[in-house]
């Protein structure tokens, strides 16, 4: 192929054998290290994960790049392989040979010039194995070049031959053709008309690159971050209607509440909910206090197992239940075999744990029942203890499970602590995990306000690094 010569300026001289081999060698090293990244990064291979795919798509992608960048480098430094020797005839039985595969160094960037003057073309190795042409057979000339193309895309390679040829603009475009068997592959071409003396166009030459693994890896870097995206809105949708459905469903108060209403006051009371800072889910966590008929008091916390608006939804409807049940007069025994069935008879079934108690101020007297969740804690006089639970599994584990009942009398100034299991690091069911909500008898012995033993709860255990959702409600008693 004759030098890359214009009339209208001289050809770059090319790098020396040295700068190239030290350019390869820089593409090489750089090549391993993303190949090493991206196999410590792989995971566990699943599709489950939309931001994982994405990440290994743009790996793989880098990696086409680099590649290619490699084989270029090299032909770069090794040259065009020369053109085959014309043959008179090819015999009837010869068939073409295999075309190279894809990655193959001499396989990924042809070139090609063809003699407006002679209409001869000029064809090298690389571009036969690019269109999948037998090297034997001579090259296809301007005119002939399209029927290589795929139909839709003929329209685009005449408009790049002729603005090229016309106006002298320079070819930069892509074009896919079909390789004999049907395959069609991307091809990208750049050339640029070479001038005669007198300024008319003499001939063209092109370089044209077989892109069809790049570009289809960039497909797969669009398509994985598309999936990306669709997967965090949808995300972001849930977890927005999860908060909004939960801010519906708790208690309107905030701070400070004194129960009952009417009458002498009996109850001081404050809750928080407490969101996981590590997770955009929301759980199952709630709390509530409520008023009931005759003057007693409802104090509630629970936690379904899981995430986001399902869990929030059943959070809800076992919520509505305990209230409706509670107002109706049920004893929190009964009412929590109640709540187990109905978890036990919904069409997603879900697992919770909940701790539900009943307060009488004229006795003072406290009943309560559990089912497997932490017991309450009660402080007097500067110290705490955990309440003695009584029976209770999980609601809906199994069927027809009965719930035991405990019974406390407490007294003036007394303050009783129900959380959920996500505000103390550990498992629930370790007698050590309340430790540290014990430890602070002596700042609740000092506090005026539930509000304000709820605020050293939070700073004793935090509101930031939480894995978990958690509930705490604080009941004072204050007559």
């Amino acid at each position: 192929m004759p030098s890359h010569l214009s009339a209208d300026h001289p050809a770059a001289q090319p790098p020396g054998r040295g700068q190239v081999d030290a350019l390869i060698t820089q593409a090489r090293r750089l090549k391993g290290e993303v190949d090493a990244v991206r196999r410590d990064t792989r995971g566990d291979g699943t599709d489950d994960d939309p931001r994982g795919r994405w990440e290994r798509a743009l790996y793989d992608l880098a990696l086409h790049q680099l590649n290619d960048l490699d084989e270029h480098l090299a032909q770069l430094r090794d040259g065009p392989r020369p053109a085959p020797a014309p043959q008179a005839a090819v015999p009837a039985a010869r068939t073409a040979p295999e075309p190279a595969a894809s990655g193959s160094l001499l396989s990924r960037v042809g070139s090609a010039e063809w003699d407006l003057l002679t209409d001869a073309a000029t064809w090298s190795p690389e571009l036969y194995a690019i269109l999948g042409r037998d090297p034997a057979t001579p090259p296809l000339t301007l005119d002939e070049l399209p029927s290589l193309v795929l139909e839709k895309d003929r329209p685009k390679l005449t408009a790049m031959v002729t603005g090229c040829l016309v106006d002298a603009r320079r070819i930069d475009d892509e074009f896919r053709i079909v390789r004999p068997g049907g395959e069609v592959r991307t091809v990208h071409m750049m050339g640029e008309p070479v001038l005669d003396a007198d300024g008319s166009t003499a001939s063209m030459w092109a370089v044209l690159r077989d892109v069809s693994e790049l570009r289809r890896s960039q497909r797969a870097v669009s398509e994985t971050r598309d999936s990306l995206q669709r997967h965090r809105h949808q995300a972001q949708t849930e977890h927005r209607l999860a908060v909004e459905l939960q801010e519906a469903v708790l208690p309107a108060w905030r701070g400070t509440l004194r129960l009952p209403h009417h009458g002498r006051e009996s109850l001081d009371l404050s809750g928080r909910y407490l969101p996981a800072t590590t997770s955009t889910f929301v759980g199952g966590d709630w709390y509530d206090a409520l008023e009931l008929p005759g003057g007693d008091t409802l104090l509630s916390v629970g936690d379904l197992t899981g995430h986001g608006p399902a869990v929030t939804s059943h959070m809800a409807m076992l919520l509505g239940a305990l209230r409706g049940m509670a107002m109706a007069g049920t004893r929190p025994g009964p009412l929590m075999a109640w709540l187990n069935q109905l978890l036990d008879t919904t069409a997603q079934p879900a697992l919770g744990s909940a701790v539900c108690c009943r307060y009488r101020p004229e006795t003072r007297t406290l009943v309560w029942a559990h089912a497997d969740h932490p017991a309450p804690l009660l402080f007097r006089d500067g110290t705490g203890r955990r309440l003695s639970a009584p029976d209770g599994v999980l609601l809906g584990a199994t069927s027809g499970a009965g719930y035991g009942e405990a019974e406390e009398t407490l007294e003036a100034g007394d303050l009783l602590l129900l959380h959920t299991d996500g505000l103390v690091p550990g498992r629930a069911a370790d007698p050590a995990a309340g430790d540290r909500l014990l430890a602070l008898a002596p700042r609740f012995a000092a506090a005026r306000t539930a509000e304000d033993c709820v605020r050293a709860v939070v700073e004793e255990l935090g509101e930031t690094g939480r894995e978990d959702d958690a509930c705490v409600l604080v009941a004072r008693v204050t007559a």
